[in-house]
């Protein structure tokens, strides 16, 4: 559980979990401390993939299936132990709703809100746009790929923190496009609401295939900033807020 889960601040008593997936080429860092922003009722879990932090050691993750099976049984017992929400930013997005399926065709759990951040609907053209995109082996044009991608945002200047992000975030990009939500048997999977938020000056996503993938509520909320708007201080009250009164009203 320690391997795969960031929880700076345990709360037995909270009511619901939420569950953060970052974004590519990143870790736990940022947003697993919104444990301490959000009241006692909701604890906040951030996943850790391999081949990063204290999984720095392990080859990096081969496919999305092999990513999803590891969070579900690692994490099956607390998913039925009380309700959860998930929150997933850029390449996370892909990664929550590739867990959110399965958990909800093979043990008929649902999140009681998905809170999905700057990426293509899954059901979109501009998705399969990027997820056929040819994957460079150097580093060379990995620049073009991280904006594809990632979106518009500010790369480090430290030499060797960019070296080790850009083996990071291709080897999540080669994970994003093993990815095959296309090929769902559910028309609508889920029932809970959705809520979409982007960055004002990001690139554009084709966001509004969510209101086909469920029968609840879908709303679309654009904050000021690039790709990582949410790193913000005012953006991350609005979402701390926004999120705790969504998860709270869908308990």
């Amino acid at each position: 559980m320690e391997k795969l889960v960031a929880c700076v601040q345990k709360k037995p008593d909270a009511v619901c979990r939420l569950i953060c997936f970052p974004w590519a080429g990143s870790g736990t860092s940022q947003l697993a401390q919104w444990g301490r922003l959000f009241n006692d009722s909701i604890e906040v879990f951030c996943i850790r993939l391999p081949g990063r932090e204290t999984r720095v050691e392990e080859p990096f993750a081969k496919d999305m299936t092999s990513v999803v099976n590891e969070i579900t049984s690692v994490l099956l017992k607390e998913l039925k132990e009380k309700p959860f929400a998930f929150f997933g930013h850029s390449f996370g997005t892909y990664t929550s709703f590739a867990v959110a399926l399965h958990l909800k065709e093979k043990y008929g759990l649902e999140p009681v809100h998905l809170f999905m951040s700057a990426a293509h609907a899954p059901n979109s053209a501009a998705y399969l746009a990027v997820k056929s995109i040819v994957l460079p082996d150097g580093h060379s044009d990995l620049l073009a790929i991280m904006e594809i991608l990632g979106g518009n945002f500010e790369l480090p200047h430290d030499e060797n923190l960019w070296r080790d992000m850009a083996l990071t975030f291709k080897e999540d990009a080669r994970l994003f496009q093993t990815c095959s939500f296309e090929k769902t048997e559910i028309n609508i999977p889920f029932s809970c609401d959705i809520t979409y938020f982007c960055g004002s000056d990001d690139k554009i996503y084709d966001a509004k295939g969510w209101r086909e993938l469920t029968s609840g509520d879908t709303s679309f909320y654009e904050l000021p900033g690039d790709h990582l708007y949410l790193l913000k201080p005012s953006n991350e009250s609005f979402l701390i807020k926004h999120m705790t009164r969504s998860i709270e009203n869908g308990l």
